[in-house]
């Protein structure tokens, strides 16, 4: 068993959070708990749960060499749960929006998805995800034309001034 605290952030001991699920000594109750361990396991380098808890029939869809790389070469920084959606008890399907942060090639990342998990046998599994992009910019002040007065007070023109 192990002794640190759990990389999905719950603030548990590992041994007594998501290692059990990894281990496979006891399943995930909720989509939000396998989402936790499938980040815990990418932390620790569990390859084989990420592959065992993405659902059968999208299996061969995960590419182990990707999921290796992905895992061994980011340093896992956290995960933060923003929304859950069903996957109660009588629920077949939930959903998790998330977001995972790691830093790749020294660089800080963010992974921002929703996942959809489904029940199969009374087990929950990983069936898909869409990514989450930045969101857009948006204006909150007019666009300044080459010819309009700068913005900074000169008097001059835009292209004269401060557009250059």
């Amino acid at each position: 068993m192990s002794t640190f605290i759990c990389p999905c952030g719950s603030g548990k001991d590992f041994a007594d959070c998501c290692e059990q699920i990894i281990q496979g000594t006891r399943s995930a109750a909720a989509p939000e708990e396998l989402m936790r361990a499938r980040y815990a396991a990418y932390a620790t380098g569990a390859i084989d749960f990420i592959l065992d808890s993405t659902h059968p029939d999208e299996r061969a869809n995960c590419d182990r060499k990707e999921v290796q790389i992905w895992s061994e070469q980011s340093t896992w920084k956290g995960l933060e749960i923003i929304n859950t959606e069903k996957g109660g008890p009588n629920d077949d399907e939930g959903t998790v929006e998330f977001i995972a942060r790691y830093n790749s090639r020294n660089v800080e990342m963010e992974h921002h998805e929703i996942s959809i998990f489904k029940r199969l046998g009374g087990k929950w599994f990983f069936y898909d995800g869409k990514i989450i992009g930045p969101k857009p910019f948006v204006r909150t002040t007019p666009k300044v034309g080459p010819n309009d007065p700068c913005p900074c007070g000169s008097g001059k023109k835009y292209k004269k001034c401060c557009g250059k």
